[in-house]
């Protein structure tokens, strides 16, 4: 004999707005979490320029991490791609994020961020899980739940004929 209680996880809500309450949280997650990037960014490059001296000093001092000697030799060696790059990726990824365009692209690129920032950040404190590893996990939602196409441009990007003739390429959206 089996028994059938009602999920509240599996019944749709309706939002009177014209959507699921699920869709509109993907969207808000994906719009905060681009702001954040986004913000980041800006403010390096509104303070600092695209010579973000502090992101490659920082790394040359990171020996003891859980990467070893790679996060000083990057910052000994990488400056001249660490100083612009971070604050130019930072608001990138959050101005695609914020518009859901090329949104896994983007969330992928905001990994490769977190998964830097929570190993050279690995005092570890406070346990594994921190701030940014929360980040990594806010990126890894948007790839998974595909967040740009809940009220974002790829939905209208996904659509179009180049997309149709190369399905591949909404592997880069969502």
């Amino acid at each position: 004999m089996s028994y059938q209680s009602s999920n509240p996880l599996v019944d749709e809500v309706e939002f009177a707005l014209d959507g699921p309450w699920a869709a509109y949280w993907i969207a808000f997650l994906r719009v905060v979490t681009g702001w954040w990037f986004f913000h980041a960014g800006i403010t390096k490059v509104i303070e600092d320029g695209f010579s973000y001296t502090y992101g490659s000093a920082y790394m040359s001092e990171m020996s003891g991490t859980a990467l070893g000697g790679i996060p000083v030799w990057m910052g000994n060696n990488l400056a001249w791609l660490i100083e612009p790059g971070v604050p130019l990726f930072e608001t990138l990824i959050g101005l695609a994020l914020i518009a859901g365009a090329f949104t896994r692209f983007a969330a992928f690129g905001g990994i490769i961020f977190m998964v830097l920032f929570w190993i050279g950040n690995a005092g570890f404190g406070n346990g594994l899980v921190n701030g940014d590893f929360m980040g990594l996990l806010l990126f890894m939602t948007m790839i998974v739940l595909a967040a740009g196409r809940y009220y974002g441009l790829d939905a209208v990007i996904e659509k179009m004929d180049v997309v149709e003739q190369h399905p591949k390429l909404r592997y880069l959206l969502g």
